[in-house]
């Protein structure tokens, strides 16, 4: 629910511009409406150029929902030229205009998770998945800390830390020999350029005048490096965030961000948002008083002025299979009772695999659901082929694509063709691509070895000379044609998953279109986009009439008229690793976040008892749940009140479950 109008703290926040400003925002207290018409204030009323105003966020969603609140904030043009991005889209923009500086083409390739993998797998020589992913984490943490291969090397504790630093070596030659760089790179390549080459830095300074940063506590180590080389000393920011909900320690966030700012900026000004404008006072009572037992680094109070709600309902039951059951017929009866939509209600748990039980539940109770985080449109298989091929087109030299294309589908080049192939381009230093050209290859291969291979970079060369020229969408539709991708697709398939995946593809071939007739891109620099969009959200589904189920990591920044908070046990919720490693904050503020996210009723859940590795384990209920005021909740079910149903509530129930009896006849009939 937006604010009617701005209050004191807001327009406070909107209007300074004497220096640095860290805006304390607490949940639902309005933040982007803050940012957003800060950006309007600042092109309307202070002189502003849109082109020299940067708007920073973390997810391309939250970019688009920015953006669109600004258009409807400016006159006429006004807002030509601002930049509403995430770090990440910032990044990529300096490094295609700075690339050359650092030694990297314009069209260098964006690799994903999974194609660092393989580079990593091949470095490690292991298909041990699990140490794969150790060294890939262990070396992404090392970028978000602006930690380069030759600190690590230096720094290293024990032989794992040598061990992954050496790989971290190898695995930034490989990259930087595909003309290549991996999702962090886009952050820590821009802090390197800057802090080396003062012309570049001039330049960007001069661009960006005013930054604005959304969710401040989520940034890292090299983010904030970025945000102050880029403020330089005039500091000339407004940074957005909550302590409260700094939840991505495990991703690189680092809290004491907020602590810098202090330390790095004395004439920084702090103003805090404390009116909540979402849930009600008892769901804000709950939230504040478990977020009170960490230590503060700011203190704030939420409040509303929505009313006193429903007492918070506190669940407990004997088993998982049990919890799903109850949440269900509790979600049920709420629906019927209420007059709601199912897309009223979320169902949010610590880890993914507490979902199972409650789909069992809902699909046996045929109820619509729609779940965050499942596969990115851009993630399934037939979609990556395509990308291969575009990724291809934008850098020859990128090597991983160079694989995947050349043998999807299967034309004549072979696993003997491409080891020889492999092996002459590592000796002679260049990419698989340049590598087929050459004349030394023609010694390596036979002719029935050459002949496909080189027929297929020719393909490419001509593709790829047409995609600087020509719309994208009909070259796409062209190229898919002459490789007959829908034939291989079909017959490399049983019954009729091929077809499925065709029609994902023409999903894929339409959205390249619009997009490319929408920004004017070519099919080229839609590949960077594309990379982008992969790495930090697929694509949005159109909102439809579903209970949401979702992680409380990925529930942040929603809000949902009616929240159901399962599996409050220790173990859970703290999360066992998570108590052994002294990180019960984090999960507290985690829990804050998941009860912030109702906006009129709670119940929270908790079993005595879990099945793990097919053995039962005895559970304990959340030491969060007695951080609750006894005074706002209401406990049912085991150790519950015994409270008996007054009558009106028992009329209320019975026309509940008759009107569900009467519409699933109905849905039969």
């Amino acid at each position: 629910m937006p604010p009617p109008s701005l209050n004191q703290p807001q327009r406070e926040a909107i209007h300074y511009l004497d220096g640095p400003l860290l805006v304390l925002a607490g949940a639902g207290s309005g933040k982007t409406r803050v940012i957003t018409h800060k950006i309007a204030y600042l092109i309307n009323e202070c002189g502003y150029s849109a082109r020299n105003i940067a708007a920073i966020t973390f997810t391309n969603k939250a970019a688009r929902e920015m953006q669109e609140r600004v258009e409807g904030l400016l006159h006429g043009s006004a807002g030509k030229g601002l930049t509403v991005c995430t770090f990440h889209s910032l990044g990529m923009q300096i490094m295609r205009q700075e690339s050359k500086r650092l030694g990297y083409k314009p069209q260098f390739s964006i690799l994903d998770a999974n194609d660092g993998y393989k580079i990593i797998s091949d470095i490690l020589k292991t298909t041990d998945k699990a140490e794969i992913r150790r060294v890939q984490g262990v070396i992404s943490r090392w970028k978000n800390d602006f930690v380069s291969p030759e600190d690590a090397l230096n720094n290293g504790d024990h032989e794992g830390d040598f061990h992954a630093a050496r790989c971290y070596r190898e695995y930034q030659d490989t990259l930087f020999a595909y003309q290549a760089m991996d999702f962090d790179d886009l952050i820590r390549l821009p802090v390197e350029l800057f802090e080396k080459d003062e012309e570049a830095l001039a330049k960007w300074q001069r661009k960006l005048r005013y930054l604005l940063l959304d969710e401040y506590q989520d940034t890292n180590t090299c983010q904030y490096r970025l945000v102050k080389l880029l403020t330089g000393v005039r500091g000339m920011f407004t940074a957005v965030g909550d302590d409260d909900q700094s939840i991505y320690a495990w991703r690189g966030a680092n809290m004491e961000n907020l602590r810098l700012l202090q330390q790095d900026f004395p004439r920084l000004h702090i103003i805090k948002l404390e009116q909540n404008y979402r849930s009600t006072s008892r769901i804000l009572r709950a939230a504040n008083a478990v977020i009170g037992n960490n230590p503060k680094l700011f203190d704030k109070k939420l409040w509303s002025e929505l009313g006193e709600g429903e007492p918070i309902n506190i669940v407990g039951v004997k088993d998982d299979e049990h919890e799903a059951e109850t949440v269900v017929m509790r979600l049920m009866a709420h629906k019927f009772e209420n007059r709601k939509k199912y897309l009223d209600y979320a169902i949010l748990y610590r880890g993914n695999h507490q979902a199972r039980a409650l789909e069992q539940a809902l699909r046996n109770q045929k109820i619509p659901y729609v779940m965050s985080g499942g596969q990115s449109f851009f993630d399934k298989p037939e979609i990556k082929d395509v990308i291969a091929y575009l990724r291809l087109l934008a850098n020859p030299d990128d090597d991983p694509a160079f694989i995947r294309a050349a043998t999807t589908p299967r034309r004549g080049i072979g696993a003997s063709t491409l080891e020889k192939l492999g092996t002459y381009s590592a000796e002679r230093h260049i990419s698989l691509f340049e590598a087929a050209f050459e004349t030394g290859l023609e010694m390596q291969l036979t002719d029935k070895q050459l002949g496909p291979l080189q027929t297929f970079c020719k393909f490419i060369n001509h593709v790829q000379y047409r995609a600087e020229r020509e719309p994208a969408g009909p070259l796409l539709q062209e190229m898919l044609k002459a490789i007959d991708y829908e034939t291989w697709l079909i017959d490399s398939e049983e019954g009729k998953a091929g077809e499925t995946k065709w029609k994902a593809v023409l999903d894929f071939i339409g959205w390249i279109t619009k997009k490319g007739e929408e920004d004017g891109k070519t099919l080229i620099e839609l590949s960077q986009t594309i990379a982008l969009i992969t790495m930090l959200e697929g694509r949005d589904d159109a909102e439809v009439d579903a209970v949401k189920m979702s992680t409380l990591h990925a529930s942040k920044g929603l809000e949902y008229p009616h929240v159901f908070l399962v599996g409050c046990e220790e173990g859970i919720l703290p999360h066992r690793e998570s108590i052994d490693g002294g990180m019960v904050e984090e999960e507290r503020r985690l829990m804050y976040v998941g009860i912030t996210r109702a906006q009129w009723s709670l119940t929270i859940s908790y079993a005595t008892k879990r099945k793990r590795a097919g053995e039962w384990t005895v559970c304990e209920p959340s030491r969060f749940l007695d951080e609750l005021p006894r005074d706002d909740i209401r406990r049912h079910g085991l150790q519950g009140d015994k409270r008996a149903l007054s009558i009106d509530e028992k009329k209320s129930r019975a026309a509940g479950l008759l009107a569900m009896l009467k519409e699933k006849q109905g849905s039969k009939a």
